[in-house]
């Protein structure tokens, strides 16, 4: 699946309902040869992954990269290693101090290849309560019955008569 010029491996669906995304951010990962020929087959899943900052370095834990088939024994890497997350240390200690100052959330939200390489998108994020869910699952049943309406209105000759 191509956008942008990105081939996207993974998705996170489930964050975007989940928690209400501020920011995004873009972040190269440190990964042995054989994680990168599992994600070049889309065998990866990040719904279950989150990020932690420790000691000026980002982490990303919890992100199954499943073995890859041809590697033999000695190469094959650990599925669910935490991998290094690559950014700037002025980005790091700006992201760690909304982290600490708002209580936000640090998530992974897409696992896709940029020209070649395999970056993550990351949200600042903080989780939704009940009543936030339900006020998005209703705004957005109001905008498909707008939608809906103007749809009607064009497909009768706009209903509008002198």
């Amino acid at each position: 699946m191509k956008s942008n010029g990105k081939k996207i491996v993974a998705t996170n669906r489930q964050a975007r309902r989940e928690f209400e995304i501020f920011d995004t951010i873009e972040a190269g990962m440190v990964l042995f040869g054989s994680e990168v020929k599992s994600l070049r087959n889309a065998q990866a899943q990040i719904a279950e992954a989150y990020c932690r900052i420790h000691d000026g370095e980002i982490w990303l834990n919890s992100c199954h990269i499943s073995r890859y088939d041809h590697a033999s024994a000695a190469f094959a890497h650990e599925p669910d290693r935490p991998k290094k997350l690559l950014l700037h240390k002025k980005e790091i200690f700006k992201l760690q101090s909304q982290i600490d100052q708002k209580g936000l959330s640090l998530i992974p939200l897409t696992l896709y290849f940029k020209n070649g390489r395999a970056k993550v998108e990351l949200g600042l994020a903080r989780r939704k309560n009940l009543v936030d869910k339900r006020r998005t699952i209703a705004q957005r049943e109001a905008d498909r019955e707008a939608a809906r309406a103007i749809a009607k209105q064009n497909k009768q000759g706009h209903g509008v008569t002198d």
